[in-house]
């Protein structure tokens, strides 16, 4: 493929970046697109794998179809075959009708699924049975339906992990993966894709808001470049979109573009410590905000909970107590003490969980927790700022409800 027919793709699904692995996979969508082969798009969450999806279905002959997205991670496990498959009317409590699912309603076109490694064990099934014969059946009926529908599906996590460790049927992992299309991490692709994102999502707010474009220095620029990004291009377009409202002001007469240095930019990127608290780290100074000496001791108090943990798990499968005593020093007030002389010699009776694997789940939810109340009780944006699934923060606030 020539670069004007590759550029004509990307300003049309407005794909920012000339990175290798970010062309071959653009490339491989449109090779893949006129037929009905499985594709499973692999990459991290947030580095716009809804794209490649996109672009298959519209060089595809479903391109009069329609094209549904469906992301598997935020929708509950009890409810999910009634969303992809439909329900008869009574089927369950609130089931006041009959409901069409996603595979009735995209017959004929193309169905996306997203964070596909999240569907329940039972869903895979049924999702097997589909793909396999085009055949389902919607909950609370017994009659068979069919459908012809072309499933694309994605995933942020390891499925090859996932399948060593029973959470991901094997036989639907090789019927999903007929062709495998990666999408590179923000960090993986060209040092100056990064930039050029950056000042289109600048300048995209910018206009928006009638404020003057932001442009960065030498020193910013290598400091945005150097920067991990985590959360990927949706982080940096968060980033972006930030420092362009705080930093900018209103155009003017003569003055419509103004420069950020490093210092500036060093605002709004964590520091690389602060990786292992990203809704801490994000805080802002003021009231109920965390200093740079609490951070490195909640840190230091982290590592060594884990440690502790896995000596004690170690005792218990050996169920003996050694000689020395088991003591673990908290760094953090308020964390409680769990040192205690033992016997020379005692048997250990296993737990449901060690204290410290508690106090980690606390502080762990105690983040998930800070961070919703950050983004407004939004869970995607949470969800993307921490580097879990929406499904989990689900799960977390209905057990804070219960």
């Amino acid at each position: 493929m020539d670069f004007q027919e590759l550029q004509k793709i990307k300003n049309k699904y407005d794909i920012i970046g000339n990175d290798a692995e970010l062309n071959r996979a653009i490339e491989t969508a449109l090779a893949v697109a006129p037929t009905d082969l499985a594709v499973l798009i692999s990459g991290e969450s947030g580095v716009g794998k809804d794209a490649i999806p996109q672009i298959i279905h519209q060089n595809s002959r479903r391109r009069t179809g329609k094209y549904l997205a469906v992301n598997c991670g935020a929708i509950p496990p009890g409810t999910i075959n009634a969303e992809l498959f439909g329900h008869e009317k009574g089927a369950f409590t609130g089931a006041i009708g009959e409901r069409k699912g996603y595979f009735e309603e995209a017959n004929g076109g193309t169905l996306f699924l997203d964070e596909i490694g999240e569907l329940p064990r039972e869903t895979q099934a049924l999702l097997l049975r589909v793909l396999q014969n085009g055949e389902y059946m919607k909950v609370g009926s017994s009659k068979i339906e069919k459908t012809d529908v072309r499933v694309i599906c994605a995933t942020n996590v390891n499925l090859n992990y996932a399948v060593a460790t029973g959470k991901f049927r094997e036989d639907l992992y090789y019927r999903l993966n007929g062709i495998q299309i990666n999408v590179p991490a923000l960090r993986e692709r060209n040092k100056d894709d990064i930039y050029l994102l950056f000042r289109k999502f600048s300048s995209d707010f910018a206009e928006k808001f009638n404020l003057c474009k932001i442009s960065l220095s030498h020193d910013a620029i290598n400091m945005l470049t150097s920067y991990r990004w985590p959360g990927n291009i949706r982080e940096l377009k968060n980033k972006a979109e930030a420092i362009t409202g705080m930093k900018s002001r209103p155009v003017s007469p003569g003055y419509e573009r103004l420069e950020i240095g490093a210092a500036a930019l060093a605002e709004f990127l964590p520091a690389d410590q602060d990786a292992l608290l990203p809704s801490i780290a994000a805080a802002n100074a003021g009231q109920g905000s965390i200093s740079d000496n609490d951070k490195q001791q909640i840190i230091k108090a982290i590592l060594d909970l884990k440690q502790e943990v896995d000596r004690l798990k170690q005792i218990v499968a050996s169920g003996t107590m050694p000689q020395s005593s088991v003591r673990t020093e908290a760094a953090v007030p308020g964390l409680m003490d769990y040192s205690r002389p033992e016997p020379e010699e005692q048997q250990l009776e296993p737990e449901p969980q060690a204290p410290a694997e508690l106090s980690i789940r606390k502080m762990g939810d105690e983040m998930i927790f800070r961070c919703l109340a950050k983004h407004g009780g939004k869970v995607k944006p949470a969800a993307a700022e921490l580097g879990i699934s929406e499904r989990t923060i689900y799960r977390k606030l209905a057990e804070k409800k219960a």
